[in-house]
């Protein structure tokens, strides 16, 4: 059986904190990130919409992903975030989360 890895970005409401991260299960994270079931950086920045993500059936190469995007200069990831998502839209509407 394929396994998955997803590399996702999440932000706040008013989108001016970005987060990434890695997971092999993007519909539970989300729902994680939405009810602040871990204490952290997400639960004190009410990052909450998920606004970009990219699959990979590599672990490593997602991690990779994930540490390449996190060095990345913010205006570096609003561009990734746009060229995909221009309305900043949370791709997560009509999930579980």
């Amino acid at each position: 059986m394929a396994r998955f890895y997803y590399v996702y970005i999440m932000t706040n409401i008013a989108n001016t904190v970005l987060y990434t991260g890695v997971t092999n299960n993007l519909e539970r994270r989300v729902y994680q990130h939405k009810h602040k079931t871990h204490p952290g950086f997400t639960e004190k920045y009410n990052v909450s919409k998920l606004v970009y993500y990219e699959t990979f059936s590599d672990v490593s190469k997602a991690i990779a992903r994930e540490k390449q995007i996190k060095n990345w200069k913010r205006d570096w990831k609003v561009s990734l975030v746009e060229k995909e998502n221009a309305k900043w839209l949370d791709l997560s509407v009509g999930w579980r989360c």
